[in-house]
């Protein structure tokens, strides 16, 4: 096969469009999912929307490998360049952030359930500040990717190196023991129904246990697999025509959809408001996710776009949308979960739709400042 020039993927301008936008959706779904059964019906709308864009960070992650995969420069270089783009954001958000949620909180009075005041106030708020650099916390929770691709980002050369000389069988070979991983979530759920009852009260699997959490999978699990499964999709192209595209695509998104949606569900009926095992549906690394991420690519890489100066200017912008949106995002539910009289499988894209376009254009001004700019990215 003829590996793919990086000249010919506009179309990454697109996918990372609607990654961003995906993002947005899926928070705008948090406050609705957080009714649970106090709201059934939300509760289904919100579960309904968020399984459909679970798909969102992988495909971020899958970009990554597509623009850095192979690497050009020397590691030093490398870090260099990536470290700045995430550091300088990491820290000024980890600080504005809890201050705005503050300020917010200070003068409305939010109908989000999620909210604890609590953990709002001028003391709180500066605690919050002082130990991000151990974590992220509610007001911060989409710098959680940050300090994610962090690692990946570490990784780069390294599996960069090996790429490089590695076959497309070598690769596919990673690429399938990767695959056992998006597994293990979900057999590690049933394996007490098999009799399995953990050792000294951990439920960890190959070897995982209170004093190790490295099991056999460990070191070809996570989001590595995402990034080199996108080299090797731009390096060995599938060339299919869209009659199979959609062929495999559409059915493999269809049952991951099944998966995510029903599989939340189910947990919510045995686990009720157990984010604990609720999430497990939503991993961004379970076998579920990763089909409906697949499909989404192959569909997407495969269109034939040129390049537009406003798609470029808006792609180049979606960092610093992410970066800003979770705060705006909670403000759009406020307004609009309370003055839009419609069903929320509607108020839902309303708001990711409001946030996106408040997001935009906090970013679009931000970048007009030679300082801010290196804010958002």
């Amino acid at each position: 096969m003829t590996e793919m020039t990086k000249e010919n993927i506009a179309w990454v301008d697109i996918l990372r469009i609607t990654a961003c936008f995906l993002v947005i959706i899926s928070h705008s779904c948090d406050f609705f999912v957080s009714k649970f059964d106090a709201d059934y019906t939300e509760f289904l709308c919100g579960v309904s929307w968020g399984s459909l864009v679970r798909s969102c960070v992988p495909l971020f992650v899958m970009i990554s490998g597509v623009l850095l995969l192979p690497v050009k420069t020397d590691t030093a270089t490398f870090y260099s360049r990536r470290m700045k783009r995430i550091v300088i954001p990491l820290v000024f958000w980890s600080v504005v952030l809890p201050i705005l949620f503050y300020l917010y909180l200070s003068m409305v009075n939010t109908t989000n359930p999620s909210i604890s005041m609590d953990e709002h106030t001028p003391i709180a708020t500066l605690k919050k500040i002082a130990t991000f650099i151990f974590n992220f916390n509610y007001d911060t929770i989409p710098l959680w990717y940050l300090y994610m691709i962090i690692g990946v980002y570490l990784f780069i050369p390294i599996v960069g190196a090996w790429l490089v000389k590695a076959s497309q069988r070598d690769i596919k070979r990673f690429i399938m023991i990767w695959g056992i991983s998006l597994f293990l979530p979900y057999i590690q759920l049933l394996a007490p129904l098999f009799g399995y009852a953990g050792n000294y009260g951990d439920m960890g699997l190959l070897g995982v246990c209170t004093w190790n959490a490295y099991g056999s999978f460990y070191y070809f699990s996570g989001f590595l697999g995402y990034i080199v499964l996108a080299h090797y999709l731009m390096r060995f192209p599938l060339n299919w025509h869209w009659g199979r595209t959609f062929a495999v695509a559409i059915p493999l998104f269809l049952v991951g959809y099944v998966i995510t949606l029903f599989g939340y569900v189910l947990m919510q009926k045995y686990y009720p408001a157990n984010y604990t095992y609720l999430e497990i549906i939503w991993y961004f690394s379970g076998i579920n996710v990763f089909l409906m991420t697949f499909a989404v690519f192959i569909i997407v890489s495969k269109l034939k776009v040129g390049s537009s100066s406003w798609l470029n200017k808006i792609a180049s912008l979606t960092f610093g949308i992410y970066l800003c949106h979770f705060v705006i995002v909670q403000a759009g539910y406020d307004l609009i979960y309370t003055h839009l009289h419609v069903p929320p499988y509607l108020q839902i894209p309303v708001i990711a739709t409001f946030t996106f376009a408040i997001s935009l254009c906090i970013t679009w001004l931000m970048s007009k400042s030679n300082l801010l700019r290196r804010v958002i990215g």
